[in-house]
Order: C-alpha cells, then sequence, then structure tokens
C-alpha cells in the first residue's frame, strides 16, 4: 500500500512548534525509523516533494545526522536523493516529514529581522542553512569550502523576511573558549560566521548584519572580525565604516584568542590599501566571466564553518551520504532496528596549503609578519558580503 505524506499542516512550520525537549523528537524519530526498517519488505511509504514528484522512502534513503558538532547524541532523520545521496530531500520532524524550504520558515509575523537563537526549532534552522542548504544546495562543485556543525551553545541570529530564514551569523563571544583543546579564551567578541542565502544576496544585508553585530556589543571598546578577512568583505567594511564613521575605532581584524599582537586596525587597512578593491574587483570581473563561483566573486555568498584553531586537511566534514547507505544496506542482517547515524568530521588543528586557505582558515595558524604583508596575502576567508 503506497502512502502519501502530508507535508505541512496549514501554516505552521517546524519552527513554530518545535520549542520543547529534543530528546523526545529524537526518541520519535528513532521509533519511526525502526518501524520503516520493519516494513522495508512490503510496499514501502512515498513522499510527495512541493513539484510532485514522489520518493520512496526506504532505508537506503534515510539516515541520521547529528545536529551538534560536539554532541552527537542529538540527530535528525533525514531523506536524501535516491539518485544523489548527497542531497537532502526532507527532515523528519514532529511525525511529519518536512521539504527543506519549509524549515525555514515560520508562520509567526513577529518572527522579522534578526533574531537571537534560542529554540530547539530554531536550533534546526540554522542548521539547515548552514548544513544542508549552503553546505549541500547552494554550494558550487567548484567550492573547496568544509563544513562542520555549530556548537549546541553557539551564539547566533538568524535573519527572517517575510516568514523566510534568508541569513545567519553567529558570533565568538567574549571569554568563550577558543577550542576544546585549549585553555584559551576569547578576549574580544568576534563575528566568526555569516551566510545569505543566494536569492537574498546583493540585498544589503550584510551591512545590516554588521551593524547588528556592533550595536549588540555597545558597551566594548574592541569587536574583532576573524581572520583573515577576504577583500570582498572589506569592501563591506568600508561602506560599513563610512556609514558609521563612530565604529571605525572599534573593528579589528583578530586571530585567537584576540590579544593585541593579534590585532589589526580594519580602518586603518582600508586607508593603507586604498587599491585593495579596485585590484579585487578586477578579479571578480574575470571570475564571473569564467563562470566560477570563487569566494571572491560571490561578494554575498558570506560563510565560515570552522571554529578558531580548527582546520581539516584532507578530511571531509559533509558526510558521504552514499557511502553510508550502502554500509547501512550491507549491514542491514546483523542491524536490524538500528539506527544509522552519518558522523561529522572533526578537523585536526593543522595548516592549510595556499590552495584551500581561501575557504576556511585557522584563524591562530599564520602569524602577520606585518600590516602590509598580511594586505598582499592572497587568502581569502570565507566569510562574504555584498553592500
Amino acid at each position: 500500500m503506497t502512502l502519501c505524506i502530508i507535508l505541512s499542516i496549514g501554516h505552521i512550520y517546524p519552527v513554530d512548534i518545535l520549542a520543547g525537549n529534543p530528546e523526545v523528537i529524537q526518541e520519535a524519530a528513532e521509533a519511526y525509523y525502526e518501524k520503516l526498517l520493519q516494513q522495508a519488505s512490503s510496499s514501502p511509504e512515498v513522499f510527495s516533494l512541493p513539484g510532485g514528484e514522489k520518493v520512496k522512502l526506504e532505508d537506503s534513503c534515510v539516515c541520521f545526522l547529528p545536529v551538534y558538532r560536539e554532541d552527537p547524541k542529538y540527530k535528525i532523520l533525514v531523506l536524501t536523493d535516491p539518485q544523489d545521496k548527497e542531497r537532502v530531500l526532507a527532515i523528519y520532524l514532529n511525525q511529519y516529514w518536512w521539504p527543506i524550504e519549509d524549515i525555514v520558515k515560520t508562520a509567526d509575523s513577529s518572527r522579522e529581522g534578526l533574531i537571537q537563537v534560542q529554540t530547539f526549532g530554531e536550533r534546526i534552522v540554522l542548521f539547515v542553512l548552514n548544513y544542508i542548504i549552503f553546505g549541500m544546495l547552494e554550494r558550487s562543485s567548484a567550492d573547496d569550502t568544509f563544513f562542520v556543525s555549530h556548537s549546541a551553545k553557539e551564539s547566533a541570529k538568524i535573519f527572517w523576511r517575510s516568514g523566510d530564514a534568508v541569513a545567519f551569523y553567529t558570533v565568538k563571544m567574549k571569554g568563550s573558549l577558543c577550542d576544546v583543546n585549549t585553555s584559551q579564551c576569547y578576549l574580544l567578541p568576534v563575528l566568526d560566521t555569516v551566510f545569505v542565502r543566494r536569492k537574498y544576496r546583493r540585498c544589503g544585508l550584510g551591512m545590516k548584519i554588521l551593524h547588528d553585530f556592533c550595536q549588540s556589543f555597545v558597551t566594548e571598546d574592541a569587536l574583532g572580525i576573524s581572520c583573515p578577512i577576504s577583500a570582498d568583505m572589506y569592501q563591506v567594511c568600508q561602506k560599513f565604516l563610512q556609514t558609521h564613521p563612530e565604529e571605525q575605532d572599534r573593528l579589528w581584524e583578530v586571530e585567537a584568542p584576540g590579544d593585541w599582537s593579534q590585532r589589526v586596525s580594519i580602518w586603518l587597512k582600508i586607508q593603507l590599501e586604498p587599491a585593495l578593491s579596485e585590484k579585487k574587483t578586477v578579479h571578480q570581473t574575470t571570475s564571473e566571466e569564467e563562470g566560477g563561483c570563487h569566494v571572491e566573486r560571490a561578494q554575498d555568498d558570506e560563510h565560515r564553518g570552522l571554529d578558531a584553531g580548527q582546520m581539516n586537511e584532507g578530511g571531509e566534514c559533509i558526510p558521504d551520504i552514499r557511502k553510508g547507505a550502502q554500509e547501512a544496506r550491507d549491514d542491514k542482517d546483523n542491524t536490524a532496528g538500528e539506527a544509522r547515524t552519518l558522523h561529522l568530521q572533526v578537523p585536526k588543528e593543522k595548516d592549510f596549503s595556499q590552495g584551500t586557505a581561501d575557504t576556511q582558515q585557522c584563524k591562530g595558524s599564520r602569524k602577520r609578519a606585518s600590516t602590509m604583508g598580511l594586505l598582499e596575502d592572497k587568502t581569502a576567508k570565507h566569510l562574504r558580503m555584498m553592500p
């Protein structure tokens, strides 16, 4: 018997109802997954995509993904495309399968603008924006960016516009640990991760995020942006600091943990290197003509996925969904009823080569010889904004 799964209930979306205990939500998903395994021999259920396409709910197409980097016990059940196992189609929440676009929607009209992430439902939205939409759906095949999930206590804000989650940014709070393997703590608030969805770029969201970041810490004498910063990000900073001259003395490019020897004035660098924007504009035009998707071309495609002091050398942070599905089928007879999980690999703390440093950087891995030396560094942080 074929069962068509209801995609949504009226105008209510997961973020509007997932405010309870995440363990209860996970237990329900695990119970459903076990039931799905038991029904594998019979006629499978069918999930209907918004466009009308139907996908069979088979164990080869479903798996668990950890929501938080440092706590793998919290997982969500996802449905992948049978033809492309690295493409997530839906997530099982609150006894329903929800398409990805519904996960990042809200029916709550009060969710508008930048809202602090607090509930478990909002954490799911952050995970989907960061890991699935940016990491799997909107990332160019030419982009070598590595991804990890945020921590459960990551300070983050989601930008909501007309019922859609369109962007987010995260901050390393002053006093928080730079890394799980060190006792060093951040000496100032640091803007660490930013992402704007493709269809909402070039709308000035980068400026709004910078302004919100500065306004969130009005009592701090210094604020940081994770090092290194791309030329495009500097263009946004230049426009922002020209519009808000009162912030010129507060914004610093920093390496963790951010003491004075690890800071460079962003406004000073802009003044010392006026040709920076012109030089990168030429590069941007060339990239667009070639059809590339380099970090310096997509100006408002803003994101960094790794914490300070963490890098990935050779290991992928996006789980191999195709491999996981095949292994699950091979081991099915021995692991009946046991949920399978795709584990994220935590990057090792090593230096990247110059070729991959434009997407993820270890903030403490490179020391500046001088301010001018840093200006000539063509390594671009995968933190991109558009004025």
